[in-house]
C-alpha cells in the first residue's frame, strides 16, 4: 500500500490509462510508443527506448525510442547497460553513465548525445521469458530514484505481457498469411494438372496426384500432339513443399514449350536437362518419365530420367515386367548421355503404369513399405477394371496399408491401357 501512496493521483491515472490501452487490440509499435511516452512523462526522462530481445540471434534491437534512428542500434544481448539488465532480469539504475564500466560511449558519439543517467527495466513475460528491455535516459531533475524504479517496474510488467501478446498475434497473422499463400499456390499447381486425360481411340488413360503438403514435388501431364499421339509425363523433384513444386512446374513449362517448337524426344530431354543443371542448386534434381503414346504403332517411346519403376502388364501372358530408369535424373550433369531403351509395345489388354515413389514407399505403422511388388501385383490383379477404377483401388489399398499414418511423400499415378477388341 505504501508503494501506491508514493504515486500522485495524476500519475496513477496515467499509468492506469496506459494499462487499459495495453489490454486492447493495438499495433505493436503504437503500443510501445505509448509505453515510452508515459514512462518519460511520469518519470521526467529526456529519452526512452524499448529494446526487443531476439532469442534466435541473442540480440537486443531498438524497436521504438525518442531521438533515435532505430536501424542504428542492435547489439549482443549481454553487452551494455541494457545487456546487464537483460542478463540479470532485474532493474539497473545507473546514476552516472560515464562512470559505469558497462556503458558504451560509442553510442553517444554516433548519436551526438550525452548520457548522464540510465534506468533499465527488464520486460519479462509469462513463464519468465525475456521479451525486451525498457530503458529511460537522463532524468531532467537529477538521477532516477527508488520511486522511479517502482513506477518503471509497474509499467514494465504490463508492457511485457502486452508485448508478448502482440508478438503472438503478429506470429498468428503471419502464419495465417503463409497458410493462405500456400493454399493459393496449391490451387495454382493443381490447376496445372490435366482436367481430364486426352481421348485416344482404343486406349484408356487415367492420372491422379496427391501432394503431401500444400504443394508437392510431383506433377503429371498428358498433352495431345495430333494424329492421336499423346505425350505423357510424370516428374518428381526431390523433397516436397514449395521448392520442389516450383522445380516441377518449371519442368512442365519447359516441356510444353519444347512441344510447341516441335522438338523431338531426345533433344527435348537434352535441352531440358542442361537448363535444369544451370537453374537447380547442387543438392536438387528431378526424376522424370517423358514418353509418347503412338496409337498408330501401339507403342510408347520414352526416356526415364531416374524415374522408376515402370510397370508393364502383359495381358497375353499375364505377366508383369518392372522396367528401370534409362538415364540419370534431370539437373545433375550437363550433356547427359541418353540410351534409347526402345519402345514399349502395347498389345490388347496391356497396361503401362507410371507410379511415383510416394506410393510404394508409404510405410505402415510398423514401418513396412507398401512395396513395388505389391503395387505391380495390384496392376495385374485389377487389369480388368477401367483405369480410373484401378487408380482408385490403389489409393484405397495404400491408405489402408498406412493405417492412419500421415502421407509421407507426394503420390502420383499415370496409367495407360490398350483396350481389348480394338485396333
Amino acid at each position: 500500500m505504501q508503494e501506491v501512496r508514493d504515486f500522485s493521483p495524476e500519475i496513477l491515472w496515467r499509468i492506469l490509462d496506459v494499462t487499459r490501452q495495453l489490454s486492447t487490440p493495438i499495433e505493436l509499435d503504437d503500443m510501445l510508443v505509448q509505453v515510452v511516452d508515459v514512462a518519460r512523462e511520469v518519470m521526467g526522462a529526456e529519452r526512452g527506448t524499448v529494446f526487443l530481445y531476439d532469442d534466435r540471434r541473442h540480440e537486443l534491437s531498438a524497436r521504438v525510442g525518442t531521438g533515435l534512428a532505430m536501424e542504428e542500434i542492435r547489439f549482443p544481448a549481454d553487452e551494455g547497460i541494457a545487456g546487464i539488465c537483460a542478463r540479470m532480469r532485474g532493474i539497473v539504475n545507473v546514476p552516472d553513465a560515464y562512470a559505469h564500466s558497462g556503458f558504451n560511449r560509442e553510442i553517444d558519439r554516433r548519436m551526438g548525445y550525452t548520457t548522464r543517467c540510465i534506468l533499465s527495466v527488464p520486460l519479462v513475460g509469462l513463464y519468465n521469458d525475456l521479451v525486451g528491455v525498457l530503458q529511460l535516459i537522463n532524468k531532467k531533475d537529477g538521477a532516477f530514484d527508488g520511486r522511479d524504479e517502482r513506477m518503471a517496474e509497474v509499467l514494465g510488467s504490463q508492457c511485457a505481457v502486452a508485448l508478448q501478446r502482440a508478438r503472438l498475434l503478429e506470429e498468428y497473422v503471419a502464419k495465417q498469411k503463409i497458410e493462405n499463400d500456400l493454399s493459393i499456390a496449391r490451387e495454382i499447381q493443381l490447376g496445372l494438372l490435366p482436367v481430364k486425360m486426352p481421348h485416344v481411340p482404343g486406349y484408356d488413360l487415367a492420372g491422379w496426384n496427391s501432394p503431401a503438403d500444400h504443394t508437392g514435388g510431383d506433377i503429371f501431364d498428358a498433352v495431345s500432339l495430333g494424329g492421336g499421339r499423346v505425350l505423357l509425363m510424370l516428374a518428381d523433384a526431390c523433397g516436397h513443399g514449395i521448392g520442389p513444386a516450383l522445380s516441377v512446374t518449371q519442368l512442365r513449362a519447359m516441356v510444353r514449350m519444347a512441344l510447341r517448337l516441335r522438338t523431338d524426344l531426345s533433344d527435348l530431354h537434352s535441352h531440358t536437362n542442361n537448363q535444369l543443371v544451370e537453374d537447380l542448386s547442387s543438392e536438387r534434381f528431378i526424376t522424370a518419365f517423358i514418353g509418347i503414346l503412338d496409337p498408330a504403332e501401339n507403342s510408347i517411346s520414352y526416356h526415364a530420367c531416374g524415374q522408376a519403376p515402370l510397370i508393364h502388364y502383359r495381358s497375353g501372358s499375364g505377366t508383369t515386367e518392372v522396367l528401370t530408369a534409362s538415364a540419370l535424373p534431370f539437373g545433375i550433369v550437363p550433356d547427359m548421355p541418353l540410351v534409347d531403351p526402345g519402345p514399349v509395345g502395347m498389345e490388347p489388354g496391356d497396361i503401362f503404369a507410371l507410379i511415383s515413389d510416394g506410393i510404394f514407399e508409404q510405410p505402415d505403422p510398423e514401418g513396412e513399405q507398401f512395396g513395388i511388388e505389391r503395387t505391380a501385383e495390384m496392376v495385374s490383379a485389377l487389369s480388368h477394371l477401367p483405369m480410373e477404377s484401378l487408380v482408385e483401388r490403389i489409393q484405397q489399398e495404400v491408405r489402408s496399408h498406412a493405417g492412419g499414418s500421415s502421407q509421407d511423400d507426394d503420390m502420383t499415378i499415370v496409367v495407360v491401357k490398350r483396350e481389348i477388341g480394338l485396333r
